[in-house]
């Protein structure tokens, strides 16, 4: 009928990018500036998060209210914004469905919807953050939750967790670790503390160079670190948090409970559902299915995919995201002229690893876990010029650079810097 067909709502775009995070925000700007003009970005959201200050709003270094700004301020001026949420991908007739929109037609798909995190899969979550002493950087009710706990901490075990599966920015869980650890000192609690770090990987970061050095650094802070060890439940009523007992292959071999009197909680993280239920997905992880170069879609080749929601076997970060743009903007306008797709990611992927109030380990490595480290300096040396770029430097860049489309990493400076030195 007709009523029908209208409510049926349609529309066509060219360049169709689903997520307005780290990723999708700084690809608007770059096809922007390219010259498309067609081109739209779906996101319900009404701020955006630069969610690595939230290690440092966590350790009372930054406020919360500096970690975000209003999505339409980031907006990139020339992009059509639909603030709603993709409900379903259609990928094989070139369509998506939103909740309030109805039916959007593309030439060519962008999907950069980040991970989603999954508090209720650990028993007692997340009823538990309405207790004391629990909390977690990875949200922004929870970070701030993170600074009360810090505050109210009088002694005991201060338990700090990471999950199985992949997370976003790897090196978070111990960085606010090794705040919380300075933190006590500065206000003589740190001999009433016991600092515990429960890992459920057999290793305390995955580049061979740096879990060396991070190591060191728990020893050095005397801090307890425990691997194979999984949060499964945590107990506000009696402050216990119990953890399963992991074999090298994942799985659970016993459990041991913990008490605690600060537990600050890594979630598990997925892949979104939307992602997970469509064709997009690879079958085993969940996550988008992107070839880990060109980061065009296995199955779709229409279809492309940028930073956490992907396959992509590296570190989630927001560097690895920069690095992935400058090889995606590069093949999107191949792939719109109709050539082929030459260029190719390395897998490039970085994480500052604060360790401390004033210094800090710059992360840098690619697929093969090699270091690619940008300054020529040993990056793997604790320093006080990575606790700067970490706080200082690389938010600038972030918002005033990278959003805007005017950054891909620093592999340009990187040869620069090295340059008669390698």
């Amino acid at each position: 009928s007709f009523s029908a067909t209208v409510s049926r709502r349609k529309s066509t775009v060219k360049i169709l990018i689903v997520g307005g995070g780290t990723g999708g925000i700084s690809m608007a700007a770059k096809l922007l500036r390219l010259g498309e003009s067609d081109v739209t970005v779906i996101e319900p959201a009404d701020v955006h998060y630069y969610q690595p200050y939230w290690t440092l709003v966590g350790a009372m270094k930054k406020r919360l209210d500096q970690s975000y700004r209003s999505m339409s301020s980031v907006m990139p001026k020339g992009a059509t914004w639909i603030r709603d949420r993709v409900i379903k991908f259609d990928p094989t007739s070139n369509r998506v469905f939103t909740s309030k929109a109805g039916e959007i037609e593309y030439s060519c798909l962008l999907v950069a919807l980040g991970m989603q995190l999954s508090f209720d899969k650990i028993k007692g979550l997340p009823g538990a953050f309405e207790t004391e002493g629990v909390c977690s950087i990875y949200s922004p009710p929870t970070v701030l939750k993170t600074c009360q706990a810090l505050e109210r901490f009088a002694e005991g075990n201060a338990i700090f967790t990471q999950p199985l599966t992949p997370i976003k920015c790897g090196g978070a869980p111990q960085k606010i670790m090794y705040l919380a650890e300075e933190y006590f000192a500065k206000v003589q609690k740190r001999d009433k503390a016991n600092v515990i770090f429960n890992t459920a990987h057999g290793n305390i970061f995955g580049c061979p160079k740096y879990n060396t050095v991070l190591q060191q650094v728990a020893k050095n802070k005397n801090i307890t670190v425990n691997y194979l060890h999984n949060l499964s439940e945590v107990r506000p009523d009696t402050k216990e948090a119990v953890f399963q007992k992991l074999d090298v292959s994942g799985h659970v071999t016993d459990t041991e409970t913990f008490k605690y009197e600060m537990l600050h909680v890594v979630p598990p993280m997925a892949a979104p559902d939307v992602i997970r239920e469509s064709d997009l997905s690879d079958s085993i992880s969940g996550y988008m299915d992107v070839d880990k170069h060109t980061l065009q879609s296995k199955r779709f080749k229409n279809v492309f995919g940028l930073g956490d929601c992907t396959n992509l076997p590296t570190s989630k970060t927001a560097a690895a995201v920069a690095g992935q743009c400058g090889v995606l903007i590069k093949n999107m306008k191949c792939f719109l002229k109709g050539e082929d797709l030459t260029y190719k990611y390395s897998g490039y992927t970085s994480c500052p690893l604060v360790t401390g109030y004033n210094k800090g380990v710059m992360a840098e490595f690619n697929y093969d876990l090699q270091p690619e480290e940008t300054l020529p300096i040993d990056q793997g040396k604790e320093r006080y010029i990575f606790y700067f770029i970490k706080k200082e430097v690389l938010p600038i860049i972030y918002w005033n650079f990278m959003l805007k489309g005017l950054w891909s990493g620093p592999s340009t400076l990187r040869k620069i810097l090295h340059l008669g030195l390698t």
